[in-house]
């Protein structure tokens, strides 16, 4: 065995084609299944796109870098339910582009910090942590508060995304502006948007501030997270699947 492991070693072209085959086994046990993942994700109802809102909140919170001290996925260990509430399920991710799992936690998980608090405690908690967390180590966003939301280009944001496998229909992009608004605004109807973006919540987040700005955004993100799926409603069977 080791006179067949030294031939190998001292013939160069032998042990790089040797290298190529195993490296290519090794890709092809993770690529392959990839391919597949459509049918690895256990689908549960209620998971739906981002609405405009939300989704413009999303890209504040990775602008923000929220995604460096707070994570979202809550695993399926006692002490992490028992924290943050039921672990997290793939299917809640699948619209997540890049998903936002995270790789530590200086703060607390957000998989399911949606309706948790008010939307006044968001404001506040963003603009001055230590105002409600008095140990919070976190920084203050004030200038969410203040700064006008630009979504011009909201509905080619939505497009875009199509084009990479989340399912925005015509009407979901045609209506983007109108949906953004009518999610924020008080004296707009909310009907075509909850019909199209079922359980969203509506109001105005940012109560201190006319006009819609990025707390609107954000705080609406956050009031979205882990609200979408009723963990209640799947069977115990689909759940350990």
């Amino acid at each position: 065995m080791f006179i067949r492991h030294e031939a190998i070693e001292k013939n160069a072209i032998l042990m790089l084609v040797l290298t190529l085959i195993t490296v290519s086994i090794g890709g092809i046990v993770q690529i392959i299944p990839l391919f597949t993942i459509e049918s690895t994700i256990e689908r549960v109802d209620g998971v739906r796109p981002y609405t405009p809102l939300e989704l413009m909140g999303r890209n504040i919170y990775v602008r923000e870098g929220c995604y460096l001290c707070h994570s979202q996925q809550i695993r399926p260990f006692k002490d992490e339910v028992e924290r943050y509430g039921h672990y997290s399920l793939a299917a809640e991710s699948m619209y997540d582009k890049p998903f936002q799992w995270g790789s530590k936690r200086t703060g607390p998980d957000l998989a399911r910090v949606g309706g948790r608090y008010s939307n006044d405690w968001h404001v506040q908690h963003l603009t001055s942590p230590r105002a409600v967390v008095p140990e919070s180590v976190m920084p203050a966003y004030p200038f969410l508060a203040e700064r006008k939301l630009e979504a011009r280009d909201i509905a080619r944001h939505l497009k875009s995304l199509r084009s990479v496998g989340v399912p925005y229909t015509d009407e979901m992009i045609d209506n983007a502006a109108a949906d953004l608004d009518a999610q924020v605004n008080p004296d707009a109807d909310p009907t075509a948007l909850l019909k199209r973006y079922p359980r969203a919540v509506v109001g105005k987040f940012n109560s201190q501030a006319e006009g819609v700005t990025e707390m609107d955004a954000l705080v609406a993100y956050l009031q979205m997270l882990g609200t979408l799926v009723r963990i209640s409603d799947i069977p115990p069977e689909r759940l350990r699947q």
